[in-house]
């Protein structure tokens, strides 16, 4: 819904921001890592993601795209929810997670507060193939097969599509197609005939 926030920094503090865009002021939860780029800012712009749940919107901020990339992906895997990636981002900085899930650091992982042994090996195990690392520690982007994917899925289960049945089908689309470029449209065009 929105893509990022910038306007004065009316208030910070180590978990919460509140931004003033325009005379309206937004709260977001933010991470430690953060809280330490902006709060000796006057101005600030934060990327946002906005968790939706039955009883709350809850807005979070970030200073870099690519600590709300890494969030995001941190909140597919079963049992970390928003309110742990942040805390996983307030432990350790993006390009630490990043390190700990693509090496297998489990113990670093475990360190966290609120994360178990078998969070952190399942987090290993289900983004350890969609973090990248390169020379400088910073987070790439997904090859472009992987990003594709991703916003296939997204795109299916924003149009009622369980998950799981939208992975299933995605999957046999892309190994029938083997060795096809295709789009992001191409693949849930595919996929809407599969299910």
């Amino acid at each position: 819904m929105y893509a990022y926030l910038k306007g004065t920094l009316a208030s910070c503090t180590p978990t919460q921001a509140i931004i003033d865009v325009a005379g309206v002021g937004y709260a977001l939860h933010i991470s430690l890592h953060t809280y330490e780029k902006i709060s000796k800012s006057k101005e600030a712009q934060l990327f946002t993601y906005l968790w939706v749940k039955d009883d709350a919107l809850t807005l979070f901020g970030f200073a870099e795209a690519e600590e709300k990339a890494i969030f995001e992906l941190m909140i597919t895997v079963s049992g970390v929810g928003p309110n742990i990636a942040r805390t996983v981002l307030s432990t350790l900085s993006p390009a630490e997670v990043v390190g700990a899930i693509s090496t297998g650091n489990v113990p670093l992982l475990k360190s966290v507060k609120g994360i178990g042994a078998k969070t952190a090996q399942r987090m290993v195990l289900e983004l350890q193939d969609k973090v990248l690392k390169d020379s400088n520690g910073s987070i790439q982007n997904m090859p472009a097969a992987q990003q594709h994917k991703e916003e296939a899925i997204s795109a299916l289960t924003m149009l009622g599509f369980a998950r799981n049945a939208a992975e299933k089908a995605l999957a046999n689309v892309i190994k029938e197609n083997a060795g096809e470029d295709l789009s992001v449209e191409k693949l849930i065009k595919l996929t809407l005939k599969a299910i």
